[in-house]
């Protein structure tokens, strides 16, 4: 493969004005390729791509250098982690220097920005690319992310307006970056649920400010490549999708082998599988209306179910940079029709869904898509087929399940809880 800093030390100055700009440059791409060490992935490797292209057009006359130092910032911008952020806001700043009026600079400053959280700065950067856009139809999209930044920043303070008491530290909160912010603001939540009670009304107000806040932080403004071609769904979009359809949670092929269950399984409205699945029409039925998976450690979770069709496919996992991580590289484009957004990630702790402490990271996938469902409250029918055995969950899962079971019918393996 051509070495990505050929022509490192060939720079020529292709602008009087800013040779020491261009050479600033190359060597924070030198920087970035020895920090982050050689890689197969195919964004690395199209960022290695511009890398090498920049360097060769500093050699080159007829080549345009800006244009290309661009174009290194875009594909960093791709890049996985935090990294690919940091050398793409570099490549802007050393771009904004050039030419102070390049409009695809400030662009990629305020999207570099945004990326990594910095909320503020991100929108002096849009608000600076708007200006220099003037009225063109390019403008709409970066002025839908504007917005976004402002309704955060309005939910910061209305949020602290509601219990002024406690109101300067989350007016403190502007200005930091987002990853810095939401846990502070969900601590603030449950500070003031724990202290008032969940029936208070500025209790309800702040949940709901928060629950907006979520909103616009998880679903960006801007279109978002991560989705494999799915619709992405909030809490009420996925309300909307279960809302008066039967419901039924099924295990994998082993659990339910030689159960004949198959065709009554289907008759329900939405099957829902978990992680890891096998179908055998005769047993498990052949329909699947929602797959929920839950990512374990730094690994996203391997296995086929992937790949297979599903209406809605849900995504479990913390930290959000981690599930950001596994969407980008195990969603397969046209396998489902919906995907749940970020905000759907961590429904048992999120002080905006559920808000429950104590169940941990080795939750069953089952028990929390099932604790999502009943918590929307929308199903007529919310049935368990196949769990009843051992190992199907964890003790204190099932003990929940049976404290609030309507029926069980052991010939059919079912347990109903509506």
């Amino acid at each position: 493969m051509t070495n990505p800093l050929a022509g490192l030390f060939r720079a020529r100055r292709k602008e009087a004005a800013t040779p020491a700009l261009y050479a600033r440059g190359m060597r924070l791409c030198g920087e970035h390729l020895a920090a982050r060490g050689d890689t197969s992935a195919p964004r690395q490797a199209r960022l290695d791509q511009a890398i090498g292209a920049f360097a060769a057009s500093l050699d080159n006359p007829s080549a345009d250098s800006f244009d290309a130092l661009l174009r290194v910032g875009e594909h960093a911008l791709k890049a996985d982690g935090d990294s690919g952020l940091d050398l793409a806001l570099a490549v802007a700043d050393t771009s904004t220097r050039i030419r102070q009026r390049s409009k695809g600079a400030w662009r990629l400053r305020g999207l570099a920005l945004d990326g990594l959280g910095r909320d503020s700065e991100a929108l002096e950067s849009y608000e600076r690319y708007l200006s220099l856009l003037q009225n063109t139809d390019a403008a709409a999209e970066v002025a839908r992310r504007v917005d976004t930044l402002r309704r955060r920043r309005a939910c910061l303070e209305a949020a602290a307006a509601l219990f002024p008491e406690d109101g300067s530290a989350l007016r403190g909160l502007l200005g930091r970056p987002t990853a810095a912010v939401e846990p502070e603001f969900a601590a603030h939540v449950r500070a003031q649920v724990a202290r008032h009670g969940a029936g208070d009304p500025a209790v309800r107000r702040l949940v709901a400010v928060y629950s907006g806040y979520r909103r616009l932080v998880e679903r960006s403004g801007m279109s978002d490549p991560l989705l494999g071609g799915g619709t992405p769904v909030g809490v009420g979009d996925l309300r909307g999708l279960v809302a008066g359809r039967t419901v039924c949670l099924v295990p994998g092929a082993e659990a339910l082998a030689g159960s004949a269950l198959g065709a009554e399984i289907d008759r329900y409205d939405l099957v829902v599988r978990c992680d890891t699945f096998r179908v055998r029409a005769a047993d498990t039925g052949e329909r699947t209306g929602l797959h929920a998976v839950s990512l374990r450690g730094d690994t996203p979770w391997e296995g086929p179910a992937w790949t297979q069709s599903a209406g809605v496919r849900l995504v479990f996992g913390d930290p959000a940079g981690n599930w950001r991580r596994a969407m980008r590289q195990r969603l397969v484009p046209g396998a489902q029709e919906h995907i749940g957004d970020a905000s759907l990630r961590r429904p048992l702790d999120d002080p905006a869904l559920l808000g429950e402490d104590g169940w941990g990271t080795g939750t069953t996938t089952a028990f929390t898509v099932l604790r999502l469902l009943d918590f929307l409250d929308v199903s007529p029918r919310l049935d368990l087929i196949g769990f009843s055995g051992p190992g199907r969950l964890r003790p204190r899962e099932a003990e929940w399940v049976m404290d609030r079971a309507t029926h069980v019918d052991d010939s059919k393996m079912r347990i109903a809880l509506r």
